[in-house]
């Protein structure tokens, strides 16, 4: 799965968690900037584990410790690409 395939549904997950329409949600845009909290964070989490079908190396307890690069919503979606290849090989 293209990062391209991958971005539309991640947009949606975050503006969902968000609570702003999806067309507000751009790649460069941290978690911080669209309003989503850690709780939010855990959330979006989970939602994208069962969208995709991935178990994502995250520890809502350290985040800053985590593989998962939670920088913005471009790092998401790469991140998610890189998981969605190696556990779905």
């Amino acid at each position: 799965m293209t990062p391209d395939m991958i971005r539309p549904r991640i947009h949606a997950i975050l503006a969902e968690q968000a609570m702003i329409p999806v067309e507000e949600v751009t790649d460069r845009q941290s978690l911080a900037d669209l309003g989503i909290d850690s709780m939010g964070v855990v959330e979006a989490i989970f939602a994208i584990e069962e969208a995709f079908d991935i178990a994502v190396p995250f520890n809502a307890n350290e985040p800053q410790a985590s593989t998962f690069d939670i920088s913005s919503v471009g790092a998401i979606v790469a991140a998610v690409a890189e998981l969605h290849t190696q556990q779905h090989q």
